[in-house]
């Protein structure tokens, strides 16, 4: 494919632009950051972001949604990051949405007209660590009765604690490492023994810590097969990842947009200190680095939707590249912004912030730099 948007996506794009500048812009989160909101997002919002069609981007359009490709998701996810605006849609209506693509009919009726609707949120209960680690799963779920017995924990579920459904990842069997023995539950959270401890993130949104205590579901709750669920687990995370990147890279371009503003406008020694040809080239790299990610995003993206079959190899160097620019955009935003950098009166660190949460959602830069390395062969 031209590594371009075609007509249809760059008017998506100038929709999603609009609306997150008007609606979700980065005064909003600084609204409910400050107002300590329990869930981190605006649940009206999210009946906005269905009501524009968000939603539904990646539900077949025979189940109520637009039947659309990871590349009109990453671009809903660019003006997100651009505008750190705050909503479920990453865990919810990309990575979600990919596991229960491969849920049984019942489960799928269950769960996407609520996610059409912008009425239902959906957290990720993967890791249990400090780390991105999936196959290292400790939680366990044993055979009980016509179902199963989940006990374990579940660490910084993003909207956990408002979330009406957890996708948990449990193991069946074997131990932790290996990656057979996982299977994928689909576990609503009003559900007996189910606790969640809130923890507000770096970036102001909010986490939980997810304890099961003997939580009991149905056979119906397994996503894909029992001890085969690394599949499902794979395709999720994969969605997940790439979508973190098109954020990341809507991250990078924002503050760098600021930066670049800033420079045009802030004057030392009489001069404007864009005229410095200093930091005339840290601008010019930065800006090279952002529209490298950017490209091999969507490089990423366009093999997700193809179905190719070295869609994860590229899924994994795009996360990887897009941690690397979108950090070094927001450090650079920061240096060059001088000591009103670090204040909360500007915007900037609020950037730097959440590149940290996306920097370390479904593995960091050394991470997938990691599994490029591995997938090639070293």
């Amino acid at each position: 494919m031209a590594m371009t948007l075609n007509d249809d996506q760059a008017m998506l794009r100038d929709t999603a632009r609009d609306f997150m500048v008007s609606e979700a812009p980065v005064a909003h989160l600084r609204k409910y950051r400050d107002m300590e909101c329990k869930d981190g997002f605006a649940h009206g919002l999210w009946k906005q972001f269905a009501e524009m069609g968000f939603t539904g981007i990646l539900i077949p359009e025979d189940q109520g949604g637009l039947g659309l490709g990871h590349i009109e998701a990453g671009i809903v996810l660019e003006e997100i990051g651009r505008n750190l605006s705050p909503s479920p849609f990453l865990s919810t209506s990309v990575a979600a949405v990919e596991a229960l693509k491969l849920a049984d009919k019942a489960m799928r009726d269950r769960w996407f007209p609520g996610i059409v609707a912008g009425e239902a949120v959906i957290g990720l209960a993967i890791d249990e660590g400090p780390k991105h680690r999936p196959e290292k799963t400790a939680c366990m779920a044993e055979r009980s009765g016509n179902g199963f017995k989940l006990n374990g924990h579940k660490q910084f579920v993003v909207q956990g604690a408002s979330s009406d459904m957890l996708i948990v990842l449990a193991r069946t069997a074997g131990s932790a490492g290996e990656q057979d023995g996982l299977t994928v539950f689909a576990v609503e959270t009003d559900t007996d023994g189910l606790s969640t401890e809130a923890a507000r993130l770096v970036d102001s949104s909010m986490g939980a810590h997810v304890k099961f205590d003997g939580v009991e579901v149905t056979a119906d709750a397994v996503i894909g097969e029992v001890d085969g669920g690394w599949s499902v687990l794979s395709k999720m995370l994969n969605a997940g990842r790439v979508g973190a990147a098109a954020e990341m890279v809507g991250v990078g371009t924002g503050a760098m947009d600021i930066t670049f503003d800033y420079l045009k406008t802030r004057k030392q020694f009489d001069r404007v200190i864009g005229e410095f040809q200093a930091l005339q080239h840290r601008a010019a790299h930065l800006y090279g680095e952002m529209e490298g990610a950017r490209s091999i995003v969507l490089k990423a993206q366009s093999m997700m939707d193809e179905g190719h079959d070295k869609a994860e190899l590229y899924v994994s160097a795009a996360k990887a590249k897009a941690g690397i620019a979108c950090n070094l955009s927001v450090r650079e935003g920061v240096q060059m912004h001088g000591g009103i950098g670090m204040t909360d009166e500007y915007d900037i660190g609020l950037y730097m912030k959440r590149d940290r949460a996306l920097a370390e959602f479904m593995g960091d830069t050394y991470f997938h730099a990691d599994r490029v390395a591995t997938m090639n062969g070293y």
